[in-house]
């Protein structure tokens, strides 16, 4: 909306920051709270501490295997989080100092609480991408605590009607389970627009504000009006101004359905719309939409969760699924994205101060050059026979050396190299980098984390990571500009690429192809079909000098006038 949510006096307004575009109207809901556990000074008497740590080791597996079962109904983002879970479940360092714990008398359910906060305490001090895995440890162990004790697990309940879900934050877990016909809006007290939270609310189709300053104030059963595209949660609004709020984005929702591409502006500017996939059935499900192709093909979901590395042949499977699922048209897959928060069982991850800033993604292959050798080869094996032949590209590249080695190992396969702008070092040397490769993608969840310096998970820092910074922006287009001088396509894949307006914004910076999640297309795609590039690049330019991130949205909105 262009304007604030209208109220009627007694009305709490609550403001947060947009993390999904849309309206809902609903009761609201909160999460069922996790069982406590009271530490006890008594023992386990040493004969019967074997059953205990028996216990203990029942239940991580239970809770891993239940993880791993929601994983493979999931597909995207929800599927890698609920992967990433189950291989915390397991994981040995865990484990093994809850162990410790049990085998000097601790009860299971204390030690796993123990254990989990000796983690939490280190990964919160490691800051960044860590300290994002402190909810998700809480939560795991919250799950194993629940089975040891014999009660349900903790986490959403299912409304009798459409609700609104209102909560600190999600475990991972619980946001990939969510069901958008039951909740149909979300907002958190913490988190940031990049957090995982937001992007499965976002894979899901769901409107989504985080870091909603006083909502922990608003209580289950409460009416509340949502609106994810101007940060305003509205308790108790008025309810004709409500309605009509809900009846606008219904038309525009309805308006966006009708969509079928391909992507151009009113006055005929190309911008090709592709889909963010992870997988096979993602890939499969995607297609009903109208993405021209996949913008980014994550395929760190075959990697996660596993002792020993996959073999060529079965990445190779993984790989043909998504490019049967979308034969002939484009697709661009990325390698490995590991390390930092989603570390690699069977790779020699070193100990790092600040892994967030460490050995990552392309960074790997510096360390290990066959993980990243086999990969290609399974890429290249999938793709034998193919036209148009798949594009592939790094994350984080950060020098133009990285991308001239990356790019040789793709040629000598066939492939079409690319790198990932994701480090503002590699958006600033752009140019040089563009000069060994055949592509650009910016990835705007990393580089608005690393520009701003600031732990996406914070909600303090939320509207710092926010990707309507101008800063951020700014570098956008300075790696737009590179791809122009030398006739190169530039793309963008970040979550950014999945607000209407803000696609607007980065095709008016120059980007020439934009990919999203699958419920985001059609919304992307009618939003620039109903605006000029002249249009396009006015926003552009008024964002681009704006003080913040919220003027950058006025500002490009009072110009795209259809903008939510």
């Amino acid at each position: 909306m262009t304007r604030s949510l209208q109220v009627k006096a007694g009305s709490m307004v609550l403001r947060g920051t947009p993390a999904v575009s849309g309206v809902a109207l609903a009761a609201a809901v909160r999460p069922i709270p996790r069982l406590s556990v009271e530490v006890s000074k008594d023992l386990v008497p040493e004969p019967d501490r074997a059953s205990e740590l028996s216990a203990f080791h029942a239940a991580a597996t239970t809770v891993a295997a239940r993880l791993r079962e929601r994983a493979a109904r999931a597909s995207g983002a929800a599927a890698e989080v609920l992967t990433a879970d189950a291989a915390m479940a397991t994981d040995r360092g865990w484990l093994g100092a809850a162990e410790k714990l049990i085998a000097a008398g601790t009860p299971a359910r204390a030690a796993a609480v123990a254990a989990t906060d000796q983690f939490a305490e280190v990964f919160t001090k490691l800051g960044g991408l860590m300290a994002e895995r402190v909810t998700d440890l809480r939560d795991v162990c919250d799950r194993v605590v629940a089975e040891l004790a014999g009660v349900p697990e903790p986490g959403i309940p299912v409304p009798a009607r459409p609700a609104i879900l209102l909560a600190d934050d999600l475990a991972p877990a619980d946001a990939a389970g969510l069901d958008p016909t039951l909740i149909i809006g979300l907002a958190t007290s913490l988190g940031g627009p990049t957090s995982h939270t937001a992007i499965i609310a976002r894979q899901l189709g769901i409107p989504c504000v985080v870091a909603v300053a006083g909502l922990d104030e608003v209580e289950a059963g409460a009416g509340v009006l949502l609106d994810g595209s101007s940060g305003e949660v509205v308790v108790d609004p008025d309810p004709r101004l409500a309605a009509q709020a809900l009846e606008e984005f219904r038309a525009r929702a309805t308006r966006d359905a009708a969509w079928t591409g391909p992507g151009t502006t009113a006055d005929g500017h190309r911008v090709e719309v592709l889909v963010n996939v992870q997988d096979g059935a993602g890939a499969r499900a995607a297609r009903r939409t109208p993405a021209e192709g996949v913008g980014l093909f994550r395929t760190e979901l075959c990697f996660l969760d596993r002792e020993t590395e996959p073999s060529v042949s079965e990445q190779e499977q993984i790989y043909r699924a998504v490019l049967d699922a979308y034969s002939g048209a484009k697709v661009v897959i990325r390698t490995l994205d590991a390390g930092s928060d989603k570390p690699l069982r069977f790779a020699d991850h070193p100990d790092e101060a600040n892994p967030a800033l460490g050995v990552r993604g392309i960074r790997i292959a510096a360390r290990d050059s066959g993980i990243l050798d086999r990969q290609l080869d399974a890429i290249a094996r999938a793709a034998v026979g193919r036209r148009p032949v798949p594009w592939v590209m790094a994350p984080m590249i950060s020098t133009a050396a990285e991308a001239e080695s990356f790019a040789a190992k793709v040629r000598q396969r066939g492939l079409v190299p690319g790198a990932m702008i994701e480090v503002p070092a590699a958006a600033l040397t752009a140019e040089s980098i563009l000069r060994h490769v055949d592509f650009l993608s910016v990835g705007t969840n990393d580089l608005a984390q690393y520009t701003m310096a600031a732990d996406r998970m914070s909600p303090a820092l939320a509207a710092l990571t926010d990707p309507w910074q101008p800063a951020v922006l700014s570098l956008v287009a300075h790696t737009a500009a590179a791809g122009r001088t030398l006739g190169k396509p530039v793309g963008v894949c970040g979550e950014a690429a999945a607000d209407p307006a803000l696609a607007c914004v980065l095709v008016g910076l120059g980007v020439g192809s934009l990919s999203a999640a699958a419920s985001a297309i059609a919304a992307v795609g009618a939003g620039l079909s109903a605006v000029t590039r002249e249009n396009c690049e006015r926003a552009a330019a008024a964002a681009l000098v704006a003080a913040d991130p919220a003027a950058a949205r006025v500002a490009a909105r009072s110009i795209l006038e259809w903008a939510p």
